[in-house]
């Protein structure tokens, strides 16, 4: 039997396209993967992508939960800050009710491992409940990590918090 992988990312572009990539690749090396989307962005795969994108394939497949906010237009952007405290507030029965049907599923193998981004951590929750193993991801840049490790640098020097320029 394949392993199942629930793949999920924090519901913003910068954190969906890598780690959408590193589930094409646990796909490509035998697994199967139910990549979670928030509905809000489950909508803009289907604009940008059309509909047969999120069909996925018979091992590959896109499943969503809610992020917690109410409707907003669906060309704007959700609201940060509010996206920020909704994520971690609202997610984890979703989550774990997703699983849980996921794990009653004819159609697909036992859930194996949750591969989670890193601020996603109510996910480390449902692992624990659910007795998964689960793998955190984290999706910035190579210039971003640079700059989390020198923070306490910045902060030093007295470069940070920014200066207001007048």
């Amino acid at each position: 039997m394949k392993p199942h992988a629930v793949v999920i990312p924090y519901p913003l572009q910068g954190h969906i396209g890598p780690i959408l990539k590193l589930a094409k690749i646990l796909h490509f090396k035998g697994f199967h993967i139910t990549f979670v989307n928030t509905e809000f962005n489950h909508q803009r795969f289907i604009r940008a992508q059309g509909p047969d994108f999120v069909k996925g394939l018979e091992d590959f497949q896109f499943k969503t939960i809610p992020d917690g906010l109410p409707p907003s237009c669906k060309e704007a952007s959700q609201d940060i800050p509010t996206l920020c405290q909704s994520i971690p507030n609202n997610s984890l029965v979703p989550f774990i009710n997703l699983i849980k049907g996921l794990n009653e599923s004819p159609s697909s193998p036992p859930v194996t491992c949750i591969v989670s981004d890193g601020v996603m951590s109510f996910t480390l929750d449902a692992a624990e409940q659910l007795n998964i193993p689960e793998v955190v991801f984290f999706t910035p840049s190579a210039c971003g990590v640079l700059g989390y490790l020198h923070y306490s640098e910045l902060v030093a020097r007295g470069y940070v918090p920014f200066k207001e320029i007048k």
